[in-house]
C-alpha cells in the first residue's frame, strides 16, 4: 500500500490483501519502501516506465517520487504484499549510529524502482514478519522499529549501493522543469507537488512554468492530458474509460466534457 508513511511507532509495516483487482491509482511516495510480493502482481509505473511484480519478487521504492499502481491478485485468490516504510527518522538514526553517509548520486544512475535479488536474508527476514496481526498489537512499537532498522542494515548488506540513496537527506533541488513536467504530466496531483519535486516554492513554480510553457500550470496540465488522451484513443484504440485516469483526469464525466469542448466530438465517438 501506498496510502501513508508512518514513523515506526505506527504502520510502519504494512500487509495488503484484495480478493478482487483493486482499481488502478497513483500516489506519492513520501518514504523509502522494502516491499514483497507475497501473491498476485503489482505494477508500478514511473515517470521512466512500468515495473512489474510477482509472486516472490522483492522491490525498493525510492522516496519523494510520483508513482501509479495496480494490483492483480492470481486466478482464484487474493492479492498479497508487504511494505515495510523506511521513515527519515529510523535513517537519520542509523546514519549517527554507524557513520553512513550519502554521496552525490551518479548522473544517470538507477531509477526510483527497482527490483531486488531474493537473497537468503531477504527471504528470512519476510519470514519473521509472517506473523503480521502479532506484530501490530499494541505494545509492540518497539519490535517494529527494530524490524524497520533490520530491514534498512539488511538493504545495505546485500544492496550496498543504496547507501547513497537512504541516506540523502536533502529535499529535492531545482531540476529542469520542463523536462520533468514532460515526463510527468500524467500523475493527478496538487500543483504544491509538482513545485515540490521541482525544488520550488508553488510561487516561483508557477512564475517559471508561465515563462516556459508560456501558459498556466492548470491550463497546460489539462491540454496536454486531453492531447495525450486524443492520440490514445484515435491511434491506439483505447476506450476513454481506460484512458481518462492513465492521462491524470479524476473523472469520466469531466474528461468527456473537457474533450468535446478542446475537440468538438464526445471521446467515445471519435
Amino acid at each position: 500500500m501506498f496510502s501513508s508513511a508512518a514513523g515506526p511507532s505506527r504502520s510502519a509495516i504494512q500487509y495488503s490483501c484484495y480478493v478482487a483487482r483493486s482499481r488502478e491509482g497513483e500516489q506519492f511516495v513520501p518514504e523509502h519502501i522494502f516491499g514483497y510480493q507475497l501473491a498476485g502482481s503489482l505494477t508500478m509505473t514511473d515517470g521512466h516506465g512500468a515495473h512489474t511484480f510477482e509472486e516472490g519478487d522483492f522491490r525498493f521504492c525510492q522516496r519523494n517520487q510520483l508513482v501509479k499502481f495496480s494490483k492483480q491478485p492470481p486466478a482464484g485468490g487474493e492479492f498479497q504484499a508487504l511494505s515495510v516504510y523506511l521513515d527519515q527518522e529510523t535513517l537519520r538514526r542509523i546514519s549517527l549510529d554507524y557513520g553512513y553517509q550519502a554521496a552525490p548520486p551518479p548522473v544517470g544512475g538507477a531509477g526510483g524502482i527497482r527490483r531486488l535479488p531474493a537473497t537468503p536474508l531477504y527471504r528470512s527476514f519476510v519470514a519473521s514478519l509472517r506473523p503480521y496481526e502479532h506484530l501490530q498489537q499494541p505494545g509492540n512499537e518497539h519490535l517494529l522499529a527494530l524490524k524497520v532498522r533490520e530491514a534498512v542494515l539488511l538493504l545495505l548488506q546485500a544492496n550496498p549501493e543504496l547507501r547513497d540513496v537512504l541516506f540523502d537527506f536533502a529535499a529535492p533541488g531545482k531540476i529542469d522543469l520542463e523536462a520533468f513536467m514532460s515526463q510527468n504530466f500524467r500523475f493527478n496531483v496538487a500543483l504544491k507537488r509538482f513545485a515540490y519535486l521541482t525544488g520550488r516554492s508553488l510561487a516561483t513554480f508557477k512564475r517559471d512554468f508561465e515563462k516556459i510553457f508560456r501558459s498556466s500550470p492548470s491550463r497546460w496540465l489539462q491540454q496536454r492530458r486531453l492531447q495525450e488522451a486524443h492520440y490514445l484513443i484515435k491511434e491506439k484504440g483505447q476506450a476513454p474509460s481506460e484512458v481518462y485516469l492513465a492521462v491524470g483526469f479524476e473523472d469520466l464525466s469531466h474528461f468527456s466534457f473537457a474533450f468535446k469542448k478542446t475537440y468538438g466530438v464526445a471521446p467515445s465517438r471519435l
